[in-house]
């Protein structure tokens, strides 16, 4: 973050259940990022930290990272629209792949959390 530009302190997690592939965590953060409601978060991909040592599985989440000093407002509607646009890829991943897609929860969440 260059000096001058608000604190990072809150963000959104957005995390897939264990069926999710490594293809649907990509995939899900590259739909994200092309939604132009979202230009301004930092979107990130990192290891779960609730997932234990040893798990077979991707043990990925996605982290929206508010970068300006917004209010918590502002990140209750991006919240809101972060939950449409994970609604609208599971539609779309429906109609190009076989199968359910994961199960997606997105929460937000103090960034000290991390």
């Amino acid at each position: 973050m260059a000096e001058g530009e608000g604190v990072a302190d809150q963000g959104i997690r957005v995390r897939l259940d264990e069926s999710a592939s490594r293809s649907d965590v990509t995939a899900l953060k590259t739909w994200l990022e092309r939604e132009s409601l979202l230009e301004e978060l930092r979107i990130i991909e990192r290891p779960r930290g609730d997932v234990p040592d040893g798990h077979m599985g991707v043990g990925m989440e996605i982290w929206l990272v508010v970068v300006s000093s917004a209010t918590t407002v502002v990140t209750d509607r991006l919240l809101n629209h972060i939950i449409r646009a994970v609604r609208a890829w599971q539609d779309n991943r429906r109609e190009v792949e076989s199968g359910e897609p994961p199960r997606v929860d997105v929460d937000s969440v103090n960034l000290d959390e991390r």
